[in-house]
């Protein structure tokens, strides 16, 4: 930003705090004019036509403050986001710069924006390409994490994939994916927004997931029931607060780092992988539905009806869908 640039900035601001000051003094002095106002009120009744008379003056005054309140309630609003905003941008800033040799800290979303404007890169903003890696990203992501809860919390490894090739889940994915649409707008404010939208967001997800996976497979991978404070088992406020945290930790941590690791990919070798990634996710859900469905119907002793179920059983044995989906219950 060059020298006029700030002085304009500095201007504007100045301008507004001085006019701020102005209308705090027009304040005072509509107070004191609606004294007249409250004493004529206070007054005994007079006749008729004038009552209505002082009726209509009355009106007037009430909605012209009306007008002014709201007028003001927008400025007020507006003036309380842009302060959110450059506060938000310049923490980012400075844990950008301060970085250590132990501590790499992210990138600033403000800076990612800008370099992604200049580049033209294929993957700018929130488009398709972009979306879609951080649906793959996600989904493999979130396995790693919570396989590393699961040996911290009960010592030992059990898998957390949600499809049978590779270590990914969809669940995470969609995750992703869905705090990212939510929360990109919040990337430039504060933390408080980015906590409220991932608890929100985050819940929902997580319910409508395992309804759909109930009503679609009769199966549950989870379960709060016995947690305090739970929705119909599928969501609890503990991992609704957990949540939160996920999506402050996303939108100003995971998915800067993200966005600057996909700005490496040069726009031609980038499309194509991003359209390779989705083929192998589409084809991935696809089989992984296909494969629970038909353990579902083993579990209820239900056998093969063709050569498809049975090519199906065959290489996608129990043994094999017990270790893939360790924590699966058809509620046999």
């Amino acid at each position: 930003m060059n020298e006029k640039q700030k002085d304009t900035n500095s201007g504007a601001q100045q301008k507004l705090k001085e006019e701020t000051t102005q209308l705090l003094s027009a304040v005072e002095e509509a107070e004191k004019e609606l004294e007249k106002s409250y004493r004529t009120l206070a007054e005994e009744p007079k006749e008729n036509g004038e009552n209505a008379h002082l009726d209509q003056k009355i009106q007037k005054e009430i909605d012209s403050l009306k007008e002014v309140n709201n007028d003001l309630k927008q400025a007020h609003q507006r003036t309380m986001a842009m302060e959110d905003e450059l506060s938000a941008r310049f923490r980012d800033m400075q844990k950008s710069r301060d970085r250590k040799w132990y501590r790499l800290n992210p990138p600033a979303n403000g800076t990612i924006d800008l370099e992604e404007r200049q580049r033209k890169h294929f993957a700018q903003g929130i488009n398709g390409y972009k979306l879609m890696l951080v649906c793959f990203v996600g989904s493999f992501a979130g396995v790693v994490v919570e396989s590393i809860w699961c040996i911290l919390r009960h010592g030992y490894l059990e898998s957390r994939a949600g499809l049978v090739y590779g270590p990914f889940n969809l669940l995470y994915g969609v995750g992703a994916l869905t705090l990212t649409l939510a929360l990109y707008r919040f990337r430039n404010r504060g933390r408080w927004l980015s906590f409220l939208g991932g608890m929100l967001v985050g819940s929902v997800v997580e319910y409508i997931c395992s309804w759909g996976q109930e009503l679609i497979l009769g199966s549950r991978s989870w379960d709060y029931s016995r947690m305090p404070f739970n929705l119909n088992g599928r969501i609890c406020l503990l991992y609704s607060c957990f949540w939160g945290v996920l999506g402050v930790l996303w939108i100003k941590d995971i998915y800067p780092r993200m966005a600057k690791w996909i700005l490496k990919l040069p726009n031609r070798f980038g499309k194509i992988a991003t359209w390779c990634v989705a083929a192998f996710l589409v084809v991935n859900c696809v089989v992984s539905m296909v494969a629970v469905y038909r353990w579902s119907e083993r579990v209820h002793d239900v056998p093969a009806s063709n050569s498809f179920w049975e090519m199906v059983d065959e290489r996608f044995p129990d043994e094999r869908m017990e270790r893939v989906y360790a924590n699966m219950n058809f509620g046999k």
